[in-house]
């Protein structure tokens, strides 16, 4: 075995024993390296004959290629090595059953705002939408609530860093009242010139107020309604309300109570009551509304008279609504993003 021989025999079994890359380029450095064997032979062709050259050069140039043909050899197995490692480190029980992905559904109170909308849409009633940041005009003073009703205190309600035209900071909207009014507009703008017919809205939305308990949120859901015509009278009112809550619990065996109270935007007002005559809320009377005929400075505020338009109006919560029907016994529930208790409604 000549000397070239050796060097590439010692080559491939240096590269062999290598057990990392770090060994491995540290054993390159002694065979092709800058002061490796084959290096320091190429530069002691210096001293050689042009003849001598060409035939030592080209011996050396394929003990050269031998060895960088076995470093290369040697990285490949190394590289295939760690890959079954990093394989084996993150491999997969191909045999365990797959991860179901469970369908979606609507939140349980949005369920119950399409109910809403879909029982009163059987009725005639359209269903208005609005801006959840409010002046105080159409907040409050449109609906009779005077300067220094409660309702207007920062302890109930949310301002905002906006002042309206009045110099009052707009609020988010403590109920969707306000839609009562800008619909009512809306509403006499469109039929300009013509004969108007019955204005019959529903407006459910998010609203917002100070508190927050079991059975009350800052921000919650309101629907509102109204109905004004020259002949609505709260007769009317009993007999709409009526229908919505057997058709929304799906019960005729159900009882309705009107008992007198006060809003400031309906005047006579009456809290709308029900009772279950069987289940587990049979026999308790469960306030679920407040209604009214609508006051004549609130049907001023319109833009109607008083004197021809007459109607009623009602305000109930989806949220409670929706506690009744499924029964759920904490609002604080719908908000805290428990898939096992949302999947329930699915």
């Amino acid at each position: 075995m000549n000397e070239l021989d050796s060097i590439v025999d010692s080559a491939r079994q240096a590269f062999s024993g290598a057990a990392t890359p770090a060994e491995l380029e540290n054993a390159k450095a002694l065979f092709v390296g800058k002061s490796g064997r084959i290096t320091e032979l190429m530069k002691g062709m210096a001293a050689l004959s042009v003849d001598e050259k060409k035939t030592r050069g080209a011996a050396i140039n394929l003990a050269k290629q031998a060895i960088e043909a076995a470093l290369n050899a040697r990285r490949q197995a190394l590289a295939d090595e760690e890959l079954q490692v990093q394989l084996k480190a993150e491999s997969l029980d191909v045999t365990l059953p797959g991860r179901k992905r469970e369908p979606g559904g609507l939140h349980p109170v949005s369920l119950t705002m399409e109910r809403i909308e879909l029982i009163f849409a059987s009725m005639g009633f359209d269903v208005a939408d609005g801006p959840e940041i409010e002046s105080d005009w159409h907040s409050f003073t449109s609906l009779n609530n005077p300067p220094n009703h409660p309702a207007r205190s920062m302890q109930d309600t949310f301002y905002v860093d906006i002042n309206g035209d009045d110099g009052i900071p707009y609020n988010l909207r403590p109920h969707t009242s306000p839609m009562q009014v800008r619909y009512a507009h809306a509403h006499i703008k469109k039929y300009a010139g013509r004969d108007m017919p019955e204005i019959r809205v529903i407006a459910p939305g998010r609203t917002y107020r100070v508190d927050s308990d079991a059975t009350h949120s800052p921000m919650f859901h309101q629907c509102e309604g109204l109905w004004l015509g020259e002949n609505v009278s709260f007769k009317d009112l009993k007999v709409v309300f009526t229908d919505f809550c057997r058709t929304f619990f799906e019960s005729d065996d159900l009882a309705l109570r009107f008992r007198p109270s006060f809003f400031p935007f309906t005047e006579p007002s009456a809290e709308i009551d029900i009772q279950f005559q069987s289940g587990p809320l049979a026999g308790r009377w469960l306030e679920v509304a407040g209604s009214g005929q609508v006051h004549p400075a609130v049907v001023r505020n319109m833009g109607l008279d008083p004197e021809k338009y007459i109607g009623f109006a009602f305000g109930m919560g989806p949220d409670r609504l929706t506690m009744l029907r499924y029964g759920v016994n904490d609002l604080r529930l719908y908000f805290d993003g428990d898939v096992r208790f949302l999947s329930q409604f699915r």
